[in-house]
């Protein structure tokens, strides 16, 4: 098992254009792999766009994307992958068999350009799930160099049980993509990182950054890095680290005690039989 593997969190821009929208995610792949990072991170509808805002919603009113761009952004994108060796993980819609709405999805493409899996989002928020989305239903996760990693989409955030499936799962690194100027994300994501001690990488579009930098979380719950909250496309690199010593206390220590407290032997033993415990009626 490796002891690290560095990972770039993309802040691209993403309008209703799949090939403005292409070229940006592999001009940010190209930089990624020159920073030695064996993965990057895209944002929520990073290649196909994604209906936030009143000019968004209205461009991609009853799903007038081109497919055929979308599809061929995407075969692009998985050819640069390969080209780079780099695994790349990026959002966009995914188009079902008509009349089915699409799903809101992250496609998972490996560093030899092959599509190993997709994330369908599964907690869609209100106006997704009545105008715009068909849900998923499933987690995610796929290894690399020995690093475990999990996919979420923006308000999937809110879902606490999302995130203890994951540590469940075992991963070390839940990647977070969202299309949203919500602070509170960030306070959200840092306090899933803490409560689970595994990285958090949340990437966010270039136009949302002023409010929530793209930026990669460790697992004591603190930013690692983050991008420029300027409005500028941007990555943040980071080694995930298990040796640092920053990190010893969540990784060696809280992660593997807090797994032994949830089971619940360690107070099970130390269970006492005493009546000024049981009777909870007086001082």
């Amino acid at each position: 098992m490796a002891d690290s593997i560095r990972i770039a969190v993309a802040q691209s821009p993403v309008t209703c254009d799949p090939l403005v929208n292409g070229a940006a995610v592999r001009d940010l792949m190209a930089a990624a792999r020159e920073t030695g990072a064996r993965l990057v991170h895209f944002p929520e509808g990073a290649i196909s766009g994604y209906p936030s805002g009143t000019e968004a919603k209205q461009a991609l009113s009853g799903w007038s994307i081109d497919w055929t761009a979308v599809q061929k952004q995407l075969e692009l994108t998985a050819r640069a992958a390969a080209d780079l060796g780099l695994w790349v993980v990026v959002g966009s819609s995914h188009r079902l068999t008509p009349p089915n709405r699409p799903h809101n999805s992250l496609y998972v493409i490996s560093d030899g350009g092959q599509l190993i899996g997709r994330y369908d989002k599964r907690r869609c928020s209100h106006t997704e799930i009545t105008d715009w989305y068909s849900p998923g239903f499933a987690p995610l996760t796929f290894d690399i160099d020995g690093f475990r990693f999990g996919s979420a989409l923006c308000i999937e955030v809110n879902f606490p049980e999302l995130f203890i499936e994951y540590r469940e799962l075992g991963v070390d690194c839940v990647l977070l993509s969202s299309f949203s100027e919500d602070p509170v994300f960030g306070v959200l994501a840092r306090g899933h990182a803490a409560a689970h001690n595994y990285w958090v990488s949340v990437s966010v579009p270039a136009q949302c950054s002023a409010a929530l930098p793209a930026g990669v979380i460790g697992p004591h719950g603190s930013w690692l890095d983050r991008c420029p909250a300027d409005g500028t496309a941007a990555l943040a690199c980071v080694d995930l680290d298990r040796t640092d010593p920053s990190l010893d206390i969540a990784l060696n220590k809280a992660r593997p005690w807090r797994e032994l407290a949830r089971a619940g032997r360690i107070y099970e033993a130390r269970r006492v039989a005493d009546a000024r415990s049981t009777d909870r009626t007086r001082f």
